[in-house]
């Protein structure tokens, strides 16, 4: 793509968005920012902005939108927004950032999608390949934004990239080497009318790849598994229920990885450090996708035995008079907090709430009555939560994470767990999951 000179607009200027318009910049083009969000509450994009000598607009899109050759969108701009539906209108072109990213980027890009695991399997990818002395740059929802990144990359290095659906919604011409759908379950339908829009924006990462290329699917997810159709690209399955060929699967306690009939890789599910059922499906997708991109079996296990785990996913915190504190704030939805349920044996005081993102607690009612002995309900969906849960379990509104967290200080007994698994997004009441899940840490830390 020829930049020079060009008038692009960006939509959205968090982190992505300040990102793509220095990469146009770099790229000689003439970058313009626009976000609906408050100037108060984009401090420091807005200095980032006016340090580089970039125009920006914030709080509202105005007509300078449309004064461009083609737009680029952060991934929190829907497609259904009427400065999308608009600049559609009138036939301008339009990319993602990450696709738009991805024409400069001359490395091979490792893409993860799904509806959980994509930063434990992304952060465990660029871990091995790293550990085999591969230069792998960390990228996309995690690490840097893909933008940031992107010119730096030579052809002999990789991407760990973690993609969401929203980066992928319109995707035409991002084309990674190796493509992981970790697995696809209801989410995101705040945003989607239906799940089946979400699933084909998840889908959609695969589209362009060819026969060099490789995806990798999950067997057991019929979704992932009955949807694929593109027969020009390599798919391999993992699994931890069956054994289908040019797959990786779970036989006993080992991990065998079988291609054309042969084993090319075995471990001991005792060699990865990450504890769950769903951890040992994360690192079946980054073993293949470390063995297809050169690295060597033992390089993959020693990665497996050293790798910690990713802050703010079931991370433990600190154990206090025999209670135990979990940060788990990157479950944003019912999927993620039924895993974290069935990795604890021990009573668990629960933290759920935040904005509801079309959550059916059904789907785990039977898992939170048989596991937690109390829910704390936060946020915008703390009414649904209690009268969801209160008629079968103990459930108290909260105000705060601080009052959760006193409570639970005081309730809890020795042997009991304290779970911050919210199920729910978190930019009602913080900037984003980190900031919770960081905030819930000090709170615990102060106690």
């Amino acid at each position: 793509m020829n930049v020079k000179g060009k008038k692009v607009t960006i939509l959205g200027a968090v982190r992505s968005g300040v990102s793509a318009a220095l990469l146009v910049q770099k790229l000689e083009g003439k970058p313009f920012v626009s976000d609906m969000a408050d100037a108060s509450k984009l401090n420091d994009e807005m200095v980032r902005l006016r340090e580089a000598n970039i125009p920006f607009e914030f709080g509202g899109h105005t007509e300078k939108v449309y004064d461009c050759d083609f737009i680029i969108t952060s991934p929190g701009v829907p497609t259904k927004s009427k400065v999308i539906q608009e600049a559609l209108k009138r036939k301008i072109e339009i990319f993602s950032e990450l696709e738009f990213a991805s024409y400069f980027c001359k490395g091979k890009v490792i893409a993860i999608t799904g509806s959980n695991g994509k930063t434990t399997t992304t952060s465990l990818v660029h871990h091995i390949l790293t550990t085999s002395n591969k230069k792998t740059y960390l990228a996309g929802n995690i690490g840097f934004a893909f933008s940031n990144i992107c010119l730096d990359v030579k052809e002999d290095e990789f991407v760990a990239l973690e993609v969401s659906s929203f980066q992928l919604e319109r995707n035409k011409k991002f084309k990674p080497y190796i493509s992981i759908i970790t697995n696809i379950t209801p989410d995101h339908l705040d945003r989607y009318e239906t799940f089946e829009d979400y699933r084909n924006a998840k889908l959609s990462i695969y589209k362009t790849q060819d026969e060099n290329d490789y995806v990798i699917l999950n067997y057991d997810d019929k979704f992932s598994q009955r949807e694929i159709n593109n027969k020009n690209v390599n798919t391999i399955f993992f699994s931890l229920n069956e054994k289908p060929k040019n797959s990786i699967y779970l036989d006993n306690e080992n991990i065998i990885f079988e291609q054309n009939g042969k084993i090319v890789f075995a471990c001991k599910t005792s060699d990865i450090k990450i504890k769950g059922l769903h951890n040992i499906a994360n690192s079946m997708c980054a073993i293949v996708a470390a063995k297809l991109s050169g690295c060597s079996n033992e390089d993959i296990i020693k990665g497996l035995q050293t790798f910690e785990g990713v802050e703010h996913r079931l991370e433990f915190v600190r154990e206090i008079n025999g209670v135990k504190y979990v940060n788990d704030s990157k479950a944003t939805n019912v999927d993620s907090l039924y895993f974290a349920l069935k990795s604890f044996d021990n009573p668990i005081f629960l933290i759920l709430g935040g904005i509801d993102k079309g959550n059916d607690y059904n789907q785990i009612k039977d898992l939170v009555l048989q596991k937690v002995k109390k829910i704390y309900a936060i946020g915008q969906s703390a009414d649904k939560i209690f009268n969801f849960f209160h008629h079968d379990i103990k459930v108290e509104i909260k105000s705060s994470l601080k009052e959760c967290v006193d409570a639970a200080n005081s309730e809890a007994r020795e042997g009991d767990i304290v779970l911050l698994s919210p199920a729910c997004a978190s930019m009602d009441m913080f900037k984003n999951y980190e900031e919770r899940g960081r905030i819930f840490k000090e709170l615990v830390y102060n106690l």
